[in-house]
C-alpha cells in the first residue's frame, strides 16, 4: 500500500539531507527529490549570541572564482563584494535555491530561530530609522577567541516583522565574528546575488539598506569606543580635540506638529549619518496646490531643500552623496516631489 511504499523509499533514502553549499535547507519538506519521496533536513538557522559560536573569518580560497546571476542580469563576483565567509557561504546557499517561494519560506525560519534579546536593547538609540517594521540591533565587541589582540563585532537584535527578523538573522549571522573593518566593506548587493531581493518589496529593500547601514555604523562606534579605552597614554590635546568633534554632531531637532514628512527625513538623517550641521527647508507653501506628489495630499509637503554636513560624505561623488541620502529615506522620497539637496564633508566647509 502507499503507506508501506512510502515507508521502503524512506528507508531506502535513509533521511539524507538536501544541501545546498554545505547548509541544509531549513526545516522545509521537500517533495520530488529522487522520485517524488519527502525528506526533511535538519535545520539552518542564526548561531545563537554566544563567543563561542564565532569563526575565524580567513579568505576563501574559491571566493575570486565564483560568479553569480543577480535579479538584474548582471554578474557580480563576489570577491568583489568583500563578503565575510559566513556571508559568501549564505550568499551561495540562496543563490542555489530554485524559487523565491522557498527562499522567503528560509528567511521566515531564520527569524524564528533568532535568539531572543531583553527590553534594554529595545531603545531609541538601537532603532532603525526608515524600516516597514520595528528594528533594534546593537553591538559588543571583543576578542577573537584564536586571536586576543583581533578585536571582533557580535551582533544582537530584533524585529516585530517575521520577514524583517529573517533578514536582521541574515545580517546578523553573515557579520558576527567579523571585524569592523571587514564589516564596513561589505557590499549590500551581495542582495541581488543572494536572489532574496526579488522577495522583497521596495519598502522592505530599503529597510534592509538601512538595517545594514546601522550595523555598520554601530561597529564603527564600538571600535573608536574600544579604542578610546586602550589608549590611555593619548596626549591631552588629541583628546580634547576628539571630544570637541563628537560634540559638534547634531543629535537632535525641533520637530514640528503636522509636518510628519519634515519630522521622519531629519529624523533618519541625524541618526543614520551623524552630521555636524544639517538644514532642512520646507519650501511646499511656495508650490501650493502642486499635483501628483503624496506628501502634498497626506500633509501638505512636497518640495524641500536640504543642507547637510557629514563626515559619511569623504571621498564620495555628488552623485553618490545623493544616491545615499534617497537610499537612506526610502518610502519618504516617493512622497516627495522635489529634494534640493547640497551635501559636503567636513573638510570642505
Amino acid at each position: 500500500n502507499d503507506t508501506t511504499d512510502h515507508s521502503l523509499n524512506t528507508t531506502t533514502m535513509r533521511r539524507k539531507p538536501l544541501l545546498i553549499a554545505g547548509i541544509p535547507i531549513a526545516g522545509l519538506a521537500l517533495a520530488s527529490y529522487h522520485g517524488g519521496s519527502s525528506t526533511t533536513v535538519s535545520a539552518w538557522s542564526p548561531a545563537p549570541h554566544t563567543t563561542t559560536s564565532r569563526r575565524s573569518h580567513k579568505p576563501s580560497s574559491s571566493s575570486s572564482s565564483v560568479v553569480l546571476h543577480s535579479a538584474i542580469e548582471d554578474e557580480l563576483d563576489l570577491s568583489s563584494l568583500h563578503l565575510t565567509p559566513q556571508l559568501e557561504m549564505m550568499v551561495t546557499a540562496f543563490s542555489s535555491i530554485p524559487d523565491e517561494k522557498t527562499r522567503h519560506k528560509q528567511l521566515l525560519y531564520m527569524a524564528s530561530k533568532l535568539p531572543a534579546v531583553t527590553d534594554d536593547v529595545r531603545i531609541s538609540e538601537n532603532k532603525v530609522p526608515g524600516c516597514l517594521s520595528t528594528v533594534h540591533v546593537d553591538c559588543t565587541l571583543e576578542p577573537k577567541e584564536d586571536d586576543q589582540e583581533t578585536m571582533v563585532v557580535n551582533y544582537f537584535g530584533d524585529s516585530d516583522g517575521l520577514l524583517t527578523k529573517g533578514l536582521l538573522a541574515l545580517l546578523i549571522r553573515g557579520l558576527n565574528g567579523a571585524t569592523p573593518e571587514e564589516i564596513q566593506q561589505v557590499d549590500p548587493q551581495f542582495i541581488q546575488a543572494a536572489k532574496i531581493s526579488q522577495t522583497l518589496t521596495p519598502g522592505r529593500n530599503n529597510g534592509f539598506l538601512n538595517m545594514l547601514a546601522v550595523m555598520k555604523k554601530k561597529a564603527l562606534d564600538a571600535a573608536e569606543g574600544g579604542a578610546d579605552g586602550v589608549g590611555v597614554d593619548a596626549d591631552d590635546e588629541e583628546e580634547t580635540k576628539e571630544e570637541e568633534e563628537q560634540s559638534a554632531i547634531v543629535t537632535s531637532f525641533e520637530e514640528i506638529d503636522g509636518k510628519p514628512m519634515y519630522n521622519s527625513i531629519m529624523t533618519t538623517l541625524i541618526t543614520i549619518l551623524k552630521p555636524t550641521s544639517i538644514t532642512l527647508t520646507d519650501n511646499s507653501s511656495q508650490h501650493a496646490g502642486h499635483a501628483g506628489s503624496k506628501g502634498w495630499e497626506e500633509s501638505g509637503e512636497s518640495h524641500f531643500a536640504l543642507e547637510i554636513v557629514a563626515e559619511a560624505f569623504e571621498g564620495l561623488s555628488l552623485v553618490k552623496r545623493h544616491q545615499l541620502i534617497y537610499m537612506l529615506l526610502g518610502e519618504t522620497m516617493q512622497k516627495i516631489h522635489a529634494l534640493e539637496i547640497k551635501a559636503k564633508s567636513p573638510a570642505e566647509v
